[in-house]
């Protein structure tokens, strides 16, 4: 976390949360969901659509930001600290999306932000997703990565276990949307 953010933390602690207003697609990509996004419906899930994600935030600079400030609360809900503000994330399938890249002999995995990440072993879901449980927990394996991910399964270097993709936020222990928690 930023020493900045921790600053702001300590001078405005009792700051409200904010729900909905940024989501993590399943390529990696977070959306900022304003208020015409979140009124044309869910971030994922039944009722979605293009005008319910949102816009795809572009910025290298708040990318990064928010990557840097990306933590989980004792519930499993993602949230970005923004300053004293915690903004609970959408999530479209995990947590984490994970890039996976043949290195010499070996792979090299790494989260949506950018963390180095061990793998423990891999899943594969009922539409063919695959997902790796790492040091930080459960990831996506981005699209783009399904070759060398295919390769690494031939290799294996990480047998594939089924799993049914409706378990994963209750055997992993995170929240889909917290903003549906927050209303129920």
């Amino acid at each position: 976390m930023d020493e900045l953010v921790r600053q702001a933390m300590a001078k405005w602690p009792n700051v409200p949360h904010a729900y909905g207003w940024l989501g993590l697609g399943m390529r990696g990509d977070w959306y900022l969901r304003d208020e015409a996004a979140q009124a044309a419906g869910p971030f994922s899930g039944p009722g979605s659509s293009a005008a319910s994600r949102g816009s795809v935030l572009q910025l290298e600079k708040l990318v990064e930001f928010i990557g840097r400030n990306y933590l989980v609360d004792e519930q499993g809900r993602w949230y970005f600290q923004n300053g004293p503000q915690r903004v609970f994330v959408e999530l479209e399938s995990t947590p984490w999306v994970l890039r996976v890249e043949q290195q010499g002999e070996g792979y090299k995995v790494c989260t949506h932000t950018g963390l180095p990440a061990k793998v423990e072993r891999a899943l594969c879901d009922e539409e063919g997703h695959v997902y790796l449980v790492t040091d930080h927990g459960l990831g996506l394996v981005h699209t783009l990565d399904t070759l060398v991910m295919a390769e690494a399964v031939e290799d294996v270097v990480w047998p594939l276990e089924d799993v049914q993709a409706a378990t994963l936020p209750e055997r992993f222990g995170y929240r889909m949307s917290p903003q549906k928690d927050q209303q129920a």
